[in-house]
């Protein structure tokens, strides 16, 4: 019998994009493309209602919303698709998209949702050919601090004042302004520290609804957001006993920090890396109290679900469910977070 070895579902959907997934089945050029969506007919249960199935392409998850009623991510698609069970639709994905699991396992440094399994089948030069994926070595190279600065950035820009209701003292403080020059000329420049406090990056984000086929953010190019945590910097310095807040946006972080809690911590999206857990690791004790705080919808729910479960490994975990859908962190009121910081008490 052939030796066994691991697939880590984590990784496998890590790899993979639901974009690719519908080239793979030959249905891209079905779905109308939006600012972060794919919008087309549901190919689950094939339906043909151009607006029944939708992707979110930054988080990377999918719902239908007529018969199936369902949504999920990369592997829960295959799986409908293939009607197959995961593990199954996960050697598929390894298959098409000639994935080496062992090198994913390796660059998470972990087992996650690892399951026993057959060796996936060698990929044949078509799903070789058929898209490409970014080398697992890539993804662990850390990120170098830079060597600038952005100045001269617009702090009173209308969108940050009066759009997202920041206060002068909450821009100066987190160093973020419209910029009118350079690679993040048009946007709000927004500066990325490591736990030392120095700046690794500068995000952009466009001031704004932006206009068709224009992403809400954009990153420089090789940056990996994925081995940093927002205000990681300030967060650390504050005391032992209050909880850590992990929330998935830059202005979620930014609103809780103005609330005047400043324990908080931004995952740039709705999952958590590897990297980004031993970061919490490195800086909480085994009785340290963790919130994690995502947004309340589809990905938010799928994510808060996996970090809680990393998380309660080594300390003391609650997750924060909004009472309305679509609620996210930056909604709260002063009273509302108070609420939920002193309920862990």
């Amino acid at each position: 019998m052939a030796k066994t070895a691991f697939v880590d579902f984590k990784a496998v959907k890590a790899a993979i994009t639901m974009e690719q997934v519908l080239e793979h089945y030959g249905i891209l050029d079905k779905f109308k493309r939006g600012t972060d969506s794919l919008n087309g007919p549901c190919p689950i249960h094939k339906g043909s209602n151009p607006t029944q199935f939708r992707v979110s392409i930054s988080k990377n998850i999918w719902n239908c919303f007529s018969e199936c009623k369902h949504g999920g991510n990369v592997l829960d698609f295959i799986e409908k698709m293939e009607n197959v069970s995961i593990h199954a639709a996960a050697l598929k994905a390894i298959e098409w998209f000639n994935l080496n699991p062992a090198e994913m396992a390796a660059d998470r440094g972990e087992t996650g949702e690892a399951e026993e399994a057959t060796p996936a089948p060698k990929p044949t030069p078509k799903s070789a050919t058929r898209t490409t994926t970014t080398a697992p070595a890539e993804k662990n190279v850390p990120n170098a601090p830079l060597k600038f600065r952005l100045d001269k950035l617009e702090r009173e820009h209308p969108y940050l004042t009066q759009e997202r209701g920041l206060s002068l003292e909450t821009i100066v403080d987190f160093g973020i302004g419209f910029c009118s020059k350079g690679m993040m000329a048009g946007h709000i420049a927004i500066p990325i520290h490591n736990a030392k406090g120095e700046v690794m990056a500068y995000a952009g984000r466009f001031p704004g609804e932006p206009p068709e086929a224009t992403p809400k953010y954009k990153l420089p190019p090789g940056f990996r957001k994925s081995q940093e945590l927002f205000n990681i910097d300030r967060a650390i310095k504050e005391p032992d006993d209050k909880p850590l807040l992990i929330v998935e946006g830059f202005f979620d972080c930014m609103k809780i920090h103005q609330h005047g809690y400043r324990k908080v911590v931004a995952l740039m999206g709705s999952t958590m890396s590897a990297v980004q857990e031993e970061l919490i690791r490195q800086h909480t004790k085994h009785d340290s109290h963790i919130i994690v705080m995502l947004d309340e919808n589809e990905a938010g729910i799928i994510g808060r679900e996996d970090i809680a479960c990393r998380l309660s490994k080594f300390c003391f975990v609650r997750v924060h469910q909004f009472p309305r859908p679509d609620m996210e962190p930056e909604h709260l009121s002063d009273d509302e977070l108070a609420d939920i910081v002193d309920g862990i008490a």
